[in-house]
């Protein structure tokens, strides 16, 4: 969460209900994807 409030901020631009779902949904993609380009790829030793 610390991470999301840093890069993000800690409160919500939009003033209309769905304007901040659209938010804070674009947010949390963005955040999943950077979260997703740190982790290691792993392959089966066989």
């Amino acid at each position: 969460m610390h991470r999301y409030k840093q890069l993000m901020g800690d409160k919500l631009v939009s003033l209309g209900f769905n304007q901040q779902h659209i938010e804070a949904m674009i947010k949390v993609k963005a955040l999943n994807r950077m979260a997703g380009l740190g982790m290691p790829e792993y392959q089966r030793n066989s």
